[in-house]
């Protein structure tokens, strides 16, 4: 059974930036990752960033992933990359169970960082199983990785950044965006974001959501209505649209269950997306040696989930003996980092969401 120094799960942005600077560091590392190649979500996000220059802001996250992969291509000797290959097993002896095509595989770990990102999460309505009903996340892959249409007359379920990025996507290939609903008051995105959709007609309705899909063998129609104080459907406001396609944008869901697997102790946050591992301030589990990073430990942007691969990573070189050059500058900076991203009005979820994770009271 082979033995490695750290072993990172989920080779998105998080899981790509911790190696770096553990690789900086001089430690050793293997970043697992399902897919068939490394980058995450970033590689079907055509939309530019924004933050600072620090997380590339104005670049489109296509090219961000591009910037991360070849940051661990520059330490061949350092890092290994094992795509196509998913964790089915995590022990708190630091023994994980791989499976690699047909093949299972045990390995052990020193240390081990969990950036498994996170899932989307679905609406519970009449009939959302039927062909046609997309998550947005898919709708990027099917159109910005492999140039499928989903349909051509859309109406997106969700008024949040990816909500309202997506439903811009699609207009640019030629989809008729019919209008975007949002459950909520507000529109959850950014004003940017929503304004361009504004000037190019789409509809943008509040306290409205989908009650049901019609359909027989795809998707035909959906039935919309209006939602009273309690989130409850208003009978006698059901409207019928036409579409061939529904997209679902309604949040994420951090992709925890290996952190519980190991004996993490966890704690449900709604404001960090659902159940999540505690955390200390250097993002160490309950379980020693065992840290996260990124959306694993609370939804939030890409841009967040790279300062904390790059924090994770830091920490977890100094806590096997490889502490990096620049250390004390280095961890400054990325808690600077964090801070400024986690400022305004939309870091506000999340600020409350790690108050409440700690235990402390917040008003």
């Amino acid at each position: 059974m082979n033995t490695y120094e750290l072993v990172i799960i989920g080779g998105g942005p998080a899981g790509l930036s911790a190696a770096k600077v553990a690789a900086e560091a001089g430690l050793h590392s293997l970043v697992i990752e399902r897919d068939y190649k490394i980058g995450g979500q970033l590689v079907k996000q055509t939309h530019m960033f924004f933050g600072s220059e620090k997380q590339y802001a104005k670049t489109r996250g296509i090219d961000i992933a591009s910037i991360l992969i070849d940051d661990v291509k520059r330490h061949p000797d350092k890092i290994e990359v094992m795509t196509g290959t998913t964790v089915v097993g995590l022990y708190p002896d630091h023994v994980i169970t791989l499976l690699q095509g047909e093949e299972y595989k045990k390995i052990k770990a020193e240390a081990i960082i969990i950036a498994t990102g996170a899932s989307e999460k679905f609406l519970a309505f009449e009939n959302n199983d039927l062909p046609g009903i997309y998550g947005a996340g898919a709708v990027q892959t099917l159109m910005n990785v492999h140039g499928v249409l989903p349909g051509h007359d859309v109406v997106m379920v969700g008024s949040g950044n990816i909500g309202l990025i997506v439903s811009y996507q699609l207009m640019q290939a030629g989809v008729n965006v019919k209008m975007v609903l949002e459950a909520a008051d507000t529109i959850g995105g950014y004003k940017v974001h929503a304004s361009k959709l504004k000037r190019l007609g789409v509809d943008i309705r509040t306290r409205m959501s989908v009650k049901k899909a019609i359909g027989t063998t795809e998707l035909n129609q959906i039935e919309i209505a209006w939602l009273d104080d309690s989130w409850q459907f208003i009978d006698g406001t059901e409207q019928r649209v036409d579409v061939d396609a529904l997209c679902i944008s309604v949040g994420l869901s951090p992709l925890s269950s290996l952190a519980a697997m190991i004996g993490c102790e966890m704690k449900f946050v709604p404001l960090l997306g659902g159940n999540v591992p505690i955390i200390d301030e250097y993002h160490e589990t309950t379980v020693k040696n065992v840290f996260v990073a990124g959306d694993v430990c609370g939804v939030e942007e890409a841009s967040s989930a790279i300062v904390e691969g790059y924090y994770a990573g830091l920490m977890v070189a100094k806590r096997l003996g490889h502490e990096h050059p620049d250390f004390a500058a280095r961890k400054a900076d990325y808690e600077t980092q964090l801070d400024n991203l986690r400022s305004g009005p939309f870091g506000e979820k999340t600020r409350l969401g790690l108050l409440e994770l700690r235990g402390e009271r917040h008003v």
